[in-house]
This record gives C-alpha cells, structure tokens and sequence, in this order.
C-alpha cells in the first residue's frame, strides 16, 4: 500500500527527493576502471590503427587519448546508427552537454565521460587551467562540426574537404597536445598538416563501405527489410565534375565508374602532399631552420602562443623535448601513409585495398626514428 501523508487540504503523495544539480558526480575506481575496459575495446574492434598508437602515448596521458578517440568513434559511426536527422541532432546535443558537464565536475554515468573525467583530473593536477579550457575548446568543436556533416553529403570543393579534416582530425590531435600541456606553434602545425592527411585518407578509405548498398535485413518472419541507409560518395563534388566521375555510376558499377580513379588519385594526392609537407617542415624545425611557410591558424582562438618568436626559427635544444614527448600524437599520419601507399599499388582502386599486418611495425619503425 502506499503511504498518505495527511496534510491541511487532503492526502498528498511524498515529494520524492532531488539529487541537487550543483553535487559533484561520485566517480569510484571501479568505474573507472570499467570505463577504462569499455574504451580500449571500443578502439581494439573499430578503431585498430588508434588502439596501437596509444602505446606510444605517454602513459600518464593513456586515459586522455583512449577517451577522446572512443569519443570520436561514437560521433564517427553516429550517423549510420540513427533513423532521422532529428534523433541524430539529439544524441549530438547528448554529447555536447555531456562535454560540458564533465569539464564542470559532474560526468554523467556514461563510461567514455567518466574516463575522460578522471583523465581531466590528472591534467589539472599538473598543469594549468589553460589546458582544460583548450581540450573543452576543441572537443565542442569537433562535436559541431561532425553535427553539420551528419548528412553525409559529399563536400562542395576539395578546399571544404580540407577544412572538414582540420575541424575534426587536426582538431583531435589539437586536444591530444593540450592534454600533454604542449603549447608550441610548431606542433600545432606539424598536427595541422597530419590532421588534414588523416581526414582525406579517411575519406577514401570509407568509400567501399559509403557507396557500397546496404544489404537488405531480414525481418523475424522472413521478410526483407530494405535498408535505412542510402550509399553516398563523399569525394569533392568539384573533382568529380573535372574528372567526369558520377555518383551514380559508382553506386552502380563500383570502381569500374567512369572517371572514379582519376577523382580518387586527386583526393589522394592532396593527402600525400600534406605529409610531405610535415615531413618537410619536421626536418628543417629539427635543423633549427624556418619551417619553409608560415602557419595559417597562428593568432586564432586557442592558437596564441607565448612566444611570438618561436613563429621564426626553433633551436633543436627546445624544440626536442617537446617532440620526444608529443611525437605520439604525430604518428595518426604514420596509417594514413601506409594506406595511401597501398591505395597507389592497387591504381587508386579503394575496393581492393586490404589490411596488413606490417602496421605495427612501421609504427614502432616510425616511433624509434622519430619520423612521420
């Protein structure tokens, strides 16, 4: 039976009790610890090239990465998960105030959130608060600018192509280097142009799962179930139109469209170029020398450095210690170059490029050397 309360004007109900919204999250090392189980397997089944690269992160800073690239999963793979824009809208806002209350103290019950709060913990610990106001900076970025390409339409020019890659790619790496309370121009420079390689290779390498049709589902009675998903190509409609490529060809014919992998070597290239660039950049930093051009982001919000100096030449004393201790951000360029290598050995043909297992070693090649 239920308890009646006698009051003045008649029977009330017990006013339940409120948690108050300004008390602290209790986040125990158990969920932690869950939390931390929950994103290295997210990583090790959706994300392999991420899962070997955070061995080369520092480890104190382990928990930092692991959260933001399980972060970056879930809004990835987000669009494919939900039924109309508006469901789609809702889960990004979920994220967006999830950020916001981790920063704030109070993470929700969510295990990417409780491990990026007890990483948050560790950074405030050691470093000031200019590093978190960066990480938030950065990740509500990101969590725009995956929200208006939600819809997968294909980019107008290879340019906003670029741009996409350095909202999202470079801006992860942005976030990974505020982590380790690395603020150099250079770096972000160096995670500029690897950002920017990262984000097109990831867009030709999603092409055979993007345009490929989805298979029907089988209902429970037997019936088939047309898929919710139509297939999209996100190559830069302003390289298909120079290369003669159409969507629906690919659609149709796959990588025997007309014109597919011309537009793909095109895409591919200004990847390639973007490595080259760093590895360029890398070299000369370490030599003491002007990076050959200057960095476009330097003076926006977030992009302000101490010292304004370090935009002309960086001696090998300062600039080696911060690369020793952030190289492992740089290395997200390291799978990008093998792909693109393996993309140019089967002519440009996304449909036929296969996994290999020398992955780890170039990773660990690339790490021993110090080279992208």
């Amino acid at each position: 039976m239920y308890r009646v309360l006698r009051a003045h004007r008649g029977p009330l109900w017990p006013k339940p009790t409120l948690p108050s919204p300004r008390r602290r999250t209790l986040v125990t090392d158990i969920d932690v610890d869950r939390a931390r189980l929950y994103c290295i397997a997210q990583l090790r089944q959706s994300d392999f090239d991420s899962y070997l690269i955070r061995n080369f992160i520092p480890l104190s800073r382990r928990d930092a990465y692991d959260a933001l690239r399980a972060l970056n999963l879930e809004l990835v793979r987000l669009p494919e998960l939900v039924s109309n824009p508006t469901i789609g809208h809702l889960r990004m806002q979920f994220w967006r105030d999830a950020i916001n209350n981790t920063f704030a103290g109070r993470p929700p019950k969510e295990p990417i959130m409780i491990l990026l709060h007890r990483a948050l913990s560790r950074i405030s610990d050691a470093s000031s608060e200019s590093s978190l106001g960066s990480i938030r900076f950065w990740l509500l970025r990101m969590v725009g600018t995956r929200e208006k390409h939600m819809d997968n339409r294909p980019f107008p020019t290879l340019s906003a192509l670029e741009d996409y890659a350095e909202n999202t790619y470079s801006t992860l790496m942005y976030c990974m280097l505020a982590a380790l309370s690395v603020q150099s121009m250079h770096m972000d420079h160096l995670a500029s142009h690897v950002g920017k390689a990262c984000g097109i290779a990831a867009v030709c390498r999603g092409i055979p799962v993007l345009a490929s049709p989805t298979p029907a589902v089988k209902s429970p009675d037997g019936a088939s179930v047309s898929a919710s998903r139509n297939p999209v190509l996100l190559l830069p409609l302003d390289v298909m139109a120079e290369t003669g490529l159409r969507e629906e060809d690919v659609y149709r014919r796959g990588p025997e469209a007309e014109g597919f992998e011309d537009a793909v070597f095109k895409v591919a290239t200004r990847a390639n170029d973007h490595l080259i660039t760093a590895r360029e950049m890398l070299k000369k930093i370490r030599a003491g020398e002007h990076p050959g051009h200057e960095y476009e982001h330097h003076g926006e919000e977030h992009h302000i450095y101490p010292d304004s100096s370090s935009s002309s030449t960086s001696g090998e004393e300062s600039f080696e210690p911060l690369l020793r201790r952030s190289f492992g951000v740089l290395m997200e360029g390291v799978p990008a170059d093998y792909y693109l290598a393996r993309l140019e050995a089967e002519n440009f043909n996304p449909f036929t490029v296969k996994s290999s297992w020398r992955l780890p070693w170039k990773l660990w090649r690339a790490h021993k050397t110090r080279q992208i």
